[in-house]
């Protein structure tokens, strides 16, 4: 991967572990100078300081993307400080609590709306609005989920948002094309990220059963999912927009 975002400049927000980590990780890998954000500050700021050993480039900008106006303020901030956004990784999320419909309750519902779905949507509102301003455009990704591809049990505010961010890809993709702004999505799998380690713990039953769905035979790791996220977000993939791209092991196949 090395070499196709050389140049770039790209906002990873979630980047404080997990899928984020692995992913600012890739992107400064492939060249690109990379602004994380993150609600966690010393996450945030301790991804900074890999990709720096590393060899790379990168700066932190906290920011809730569940505010539109710390999503403004990142925005401006890496206009700020590099004069243009490449290209975005709208990764932040949660994982929100298991339960059936009917028992699932408002606040929990609401949470997964405000940082799923709404939070996706106001990072793209505010990127795209700086690369209409761009001669060259740019590239957003969000990550989805394979629950925004299917269906899922004890998970039905997940899965909505989840849904609902890949319904926002698709539209957002369609508005822009002729505008040189590339819109797409990622879907991964199980995952090993501290998100899923929770449940491993919490739940072993379900975790378990979680990784044996997976047709590879394994968990997939962070940074499978970012080398997806940056060769969407790169030159190789310019004839693609409006995808959400299953990067799962296999689940959705079967």
């Amino acid at each position: 991967m090395s070499g196709i975002l050389d140049g770039r400049i790209a906002v990873i927000t979630g980047a404080g572990s997990g899928i984020g980590r692995g992913s600012a990780l890739c992107f400064a890998e492939a060249g690109a100078t990379v602004v994380v954000s993150d609600i966690d500050v010393a996450g945030g700021e301790g991804t900074v300081e890999l990709i720096k050993q590393s060899g790379g480039a990168a700066s932190f900008i906290k920011c809730d993307v569940s505010k539109a106006a710390e999503v403004e303020a990142l925005i401006a901030g890496v206009v700020a400080e590099h004069g243009r956004v490449d290209c975005a990784y709208n990764n932040a999320g949660v994982e929100g609590e298991s339960a059936p419909v009917h028992l699932c309750s408002e606040d929990n519902f609401d949470f997964n709306y405000k940082v799923n779905l709404k939070g996706v949507f106001l990072c793209m509102k505010y990127e795209i609005q700086q690369m209409l301003k761009q001669e060259n455009g740019g590239s957003i990704v969000s990550t989805a989920s394979i629950a925004g591809l299917v269906g899922g049990k004890y998970m039905g505010a997940y899965v909505a948002a989840k849904h609902g961010v890949v319904g926002l890809t698709k539209s957002a993709a369609l508005e822009y094309a002729t505008k040189k702004i590339r819109v797409n999505a990622v879907c991964p799998g199980a995952i090993r990220t501290p998100m899923l380690e929770r449940l491993m713990e919490e739940k072993p039953k379900m975790a378990a059963a979680t990784i044996a769905m997976e047709p590879i035979g394994r968990l997939g790791e962070p940074e499978e999912i970012g080398r997806a996220a940056a060769w969407l977000c790169s030159d190789q993939a310019s004839f693609v927009t409006g995808h959400a791209m299953p990067v799962d092991g296999g689940i959705v196949a079967a």
